[in-house]
């Protein structure tokens, strides 16, 4: 892969601490960085904090036709350079919980189906083609050790958060299938596009810890630990 040139890198979710984190970080490390989030004020508020440089963009990634849109604008952006979306990360998500099975609302499943499974559905369908195109294409999203441990209060939220999964590792295949190694077995070609799943127990920021010095936050990820592992997503061998 191709980790010695600037990349562009497309930020969804990056209205929050981690999304901030994640654009600061790819900015910093001399990235074209898009960051986006569904309300205007506050995107272009994380965007100035994340840095000089960094593009924000409003679209709700839920509605295929905004995404389209999105993909549009990034590619007018990017008009005149010969190079189109090299990395997406994915920072959508969200949580609802409940004391058990029978009282799962359907609400709060509409919420976690819409924000974890219809985002990354659409955001991967539509930046497929451009991340399969390039010499350093990464796909990252994030999910929950929750996922291999569901309880009953959490039993929306771990569905929802395995079905991003299946979608994620198929995408990985789509990655596979379009770079069917041409080269022999003696010189191998290197695959160079890869899905990831950053597996976290949760997300710990610096307004958490202000708010609860007490807390010591035990197994959490800082989101600058998660924004270091998106940077070095475009550093590290492409893995199946």
């Amino acid at each position: 892969m191709s980790a010695g040139r600037a990349l562009n890198v497309v930020v969804t979710g990056g209205s929050g601490p981690s999304g901030i984190a994640a654009a600061r970080a790819l900015r910093n490390a001399g990235h074209t960085v898009f960051t986006v989030g569904s309300d205007g004020p506050r995107i272009e508020a994380a965007a100035a904090e994340a840095g000089s440089g960094v593009t924000p963009l409003v679209c709700d990634l839920a509605d295929l036709d905004e995404v389209r849109s999105l993909h549009a604008s990034v590619h007018a952006v990017l008009a005149g350079t010969g190079r189109a979306v090299d990395g997406v990360i994915h920072l959508v998500g969200g949580w609802r919980g409940a004391k058990g099975i029978t009282d799962q609302s359907d609400e709060d499943w509409e919420f976690l189906e819409r924000g974890a499974i219809t985002t990354l559905r659409n955001v991967t369908r539509v930046f497929f083609d451009d991340l399969a195109a390039s010499d350093a294409g990464r796909f990252a999203m994030v999910s929950s050790t929750a996922v291999s441990k569901p309880t009953a209060g959490g039993a929306s939220y771990v569905a929802a958060k395995a079905a991003a999964e299946a979608w994620t590792l198929a995408v990985a295949d789509g990655f596979r299938k379009a770079q069917a190694n041409p080269g022999s077995d003696a010189n191998p070609v290197e695959q160079q596009s890869a899905a990831v799943i950053f597996v976290v127990k949760a997300l710990v920021d610096p307004a958490m810890r202000a708010k609860s010095p007490e807390r010591t936050f035990p197994g959490f990820t800082d989101v600058e630990d998660l924004a270091a592992a998106a940077v070095g997503l475009f550093s590290s061998p492409r893995r199946t």
